[in-house]
């Protein structure tokens, strides 16, 4: 009977013990690189810009990854790193802050409840690791943007964007150290973006 009972002290002191547990790394885009006191200011027209939408499975805080070589269309996330928020709700704060630098009159958020000129529409697509072998990644990124003149409603420009970039390492750190460099280079194309579209719209109202 003692002997019974010290098994099954040892069986259970398993789940007696405590068991360690991982610690989850979570990730922001970290500061933003510092602008130059001389950006030129190239937007003369407030923007509203929105929050930038997502599909279902992109709305979440999770990194997510796939297996191009096995199952493409399976999605994945790490299990112990995350986001500090949901890759839409980062890329638009980045995105705005990159922005305000180059609007003479400035940026508006939907909740400002203000009046703006234009409106910039984003709808994120893509924003994962892409393992095309084991040990070999890339960082992808795809999103839509369209313009909008609020005055008239009318869509004044809409435009893929897609960004590729070799991680330096196939984990979550990897993927997130290249994706938010991506990020800011995706940024920078849907500024340059919006400068030639405005620009025109204005030699063509000046004609």
């Amino acid at each position: 009977m003692m002997k019974f009972a010290i098994m099954l002290l040892l069986l259970a002191g398993c789940t007696l013990t405590p068991k360690k547990t991982t610690p989850v790394a979570v990730y922001d885009f970290g500061p933003p690189a510092s602008v130059e006191q001389h950006t030129p200011i190239s937007i003369d027209h407030s923007i509203l810009v929105t929050d930038i939408l997502a599909p279902v499975w992109l709305d979440n805080q999770t990194i997510a990854y796939r297996l191009a070589y096995h199952d493409p269309a399976r999605i994945y996330a790490y299990a112990n790193s995350r986001w500090a928020a949901s890759p839409a709700k980062l890329l638009t704060q980045r995105l705005k802050h990159k922005l305000s630098t180059h609007t003479r009159n400035g940026i508006v958020s939907s909740r400002d409840g203000l009046k703006a000129d234009y409106t910039l529409l984003i709808e994120l697509e893509e924003f994962t690791q892409v393992f095309d072998q084991p040990e070999q990644s890339r960082a992808v990124i795809r999103l839509r943007a369209s313009l909008i003149e609020r005055s008239t409603r009318q869509l004044l420009a809409q435009n893929p964007f897609t960004i590729e970039r070799n991680t330096p390492s196939a984990d979550a750190a990897g993927a997130v150290a290249t994706l938010i460099s991506a990020s800011d280079a995706m940024a920078a194309a849907l500024i340059d973006w919006l400068i030639e579209h405005l620009t025109l719209k204005a030699s063509h109202g000046n004609q």
